[in-house]
């Protein structure tokens, strides 16, 4: 009998709660490998305002974890890690030496006992300096990027940093730049790199060194059942219009203000029974109906809640890369989706197929309206869109093929 194959997964943020996209395809992937026989060591560091004792015994259900405990590392923090020459700033952010450490302690106790890894998978490319220890131990290196980092940092220059001639959006220029110039050459660096959409692959490979070449970033999409339970409840509004996402990223912050500021005017007048429903979090999550038809929520215990039966999921993202998550859970749970192309770029949906593209704050209105007018519309696009996790995103299918692709590096290797 074949032994199972041992990993050392090294990622930025534990897997749960699952309370943001990077996190939930994380743990969809590590409970589908898990099931498949796979072994996996997850490091991953653990923030204060974070049970840890709690997320170990949960994801001790498909995992060995390993939650290390550090504090967050602002861009101050960073900076000295940023120097030129060094690493980027995105990067050294997530560059925890706490975390670094349990990888080279781990990486030598397995490398010394009869159970040794096979390789390191890195989750995002912030993931890789933590995975120094075992690369220079013999193990070789998988990177699995969640998003193209350099690409998302040259659209908020541009559109969250105000005037190209600011300081603000000249250092982000600057950023995306040295980000751009390390994400090739890890690109390069490693064994195999793995991304979630093909125009993200073939990002990748534009910005890697020419002697890597076109092919050598495999596509894999983000695992996702394609049913799961409704939401708990109804939300008020005809329709009820939700708009879903952490506000501690910028590009989610930008999408509120302008579903908000420009989006959500021109929708009331268009649709004036609709309510607009946050879930953000901030200062305003009150649960208050506003004048302008607007409710805040603070972020959900259980994503379900902001899937609600009859419900629309907005998603007015204007600076996107990889996946959105929210939309294949938006189709698992039965909820319809208007998004921009940005938004819905790689998921290979057609607009009025699986979703509803809308870029301006008139073409969103009329795809409320006609959600609103065309009752059967809204069950059409979610049929659909499980058509599509059924065929794209199985997650037994996704974590055979990942399982693939580490057997062919080991091969290869060999």
């Amino acid at each position: 009998m074949l032994r199972p194959m041992r990993v050392l997964w090294i990622a930025t943020k534990a897997p749960v709660p699952p309370v943001d996209g990077g996190r939930l395809v994380q743990k969809l992937t590590l409970e589908a490998l898990a099931a498949r026989g796979v072994e996996v060591s997850l490091v991953a560091p653990a923030f204060p305002e974070e049970d840890r004792a709690a997320a170990e015994r949960e994801l001790s259900a498909f995992c060995e974890p390993h939650l290390v405990a550090v504090e967050r590392r602002g861009l101050g923090r960073a900076l000295p890690a940023a120097r030129p020459g060094g690493l980027p700033l995105p990067i050294a952010r997530h560059a925890h030496p706490q975390v670094a450490r349990r990888v080279a302690a781990l990486t030598a106790a397995r490398a010394a006992s009869p159970e040794p890894f096979d390789l390191a998978h890195a989750e995002q490319l912030h993931a890789l300096p933590q995975t120094r220890a075992a690369a220079a131990a013999g193990l070789p290196v998988v990177l699995r990027a969640q998003n193209v980092e350099s690409d998302l940092w040259r659209a908020a220059a541009g559109r969250l940093a105000g005037s190209t001639l600011s300081p603000r959006s000249l250092a982000a220029r600057l950023e995306a730049w040295r980000l751009g110039r390390w994400e090739g050459e890890a690109v390069g660096r490693v064994s195999r790199v793995v991304a979630l959409t093909a125009p993200d692959a073939r990002r990748l490979e534009e910005l890697a060194p020419p002697a890597v070449g076109k092919g050598a970033v495999e596509v894999l999409p983000a695992p996702f059942p394609a049913t799961l339970p409704p939401g708990p409840r109804r939300l008020p509004g005809e329709p009820a219009v939700v708009v879903l996402g952490s506000a501690g990223w910028a590009p989610n912050r930008d999408a509120a203000r302008f579903m908000v500021e420009e989006v959500w005017p021109v929708a009331r007048r268009r649709v004036p029974g609709a309510l607009l429903h946050l879930f953000a979090g901030g200062e305003l999550s009150t649960g208050a109906v506003d004048s302008s038809g607007i409710r805040h929520h603070p972020p959900p215990d259980d994503s379900a809640e902001a899937f609600a039966p009859g419900s629309v999921l907005a998603v007015p993202l204007r600076v996107a890369s990889g996946v959105r998550m929210k939309i294949l859970e938006a189709w698992a749970r039965g909820v319809p989706v208007v998004a921009t192309p940005q938004a819905a770029a790689g998921l290979g949906a057609e607009d009025g197929t699986e979703l509803l593209i809308a870029a301006t704050p008139d073409e969103f209105a009329a795809a409320f309206a006609r959600l609103a007018a065309e009752p059967d519309l809204g069950a059409r696009l979610v049929a659909a869109g499980r058509a599509a996790l059924e065929r794209r995103h199985a997650p037994a299918a996704v974590a055979a093929a990942l399982e693939a692709i580490y057997a062919d590096v080991l091969t290869t290797r060999a």
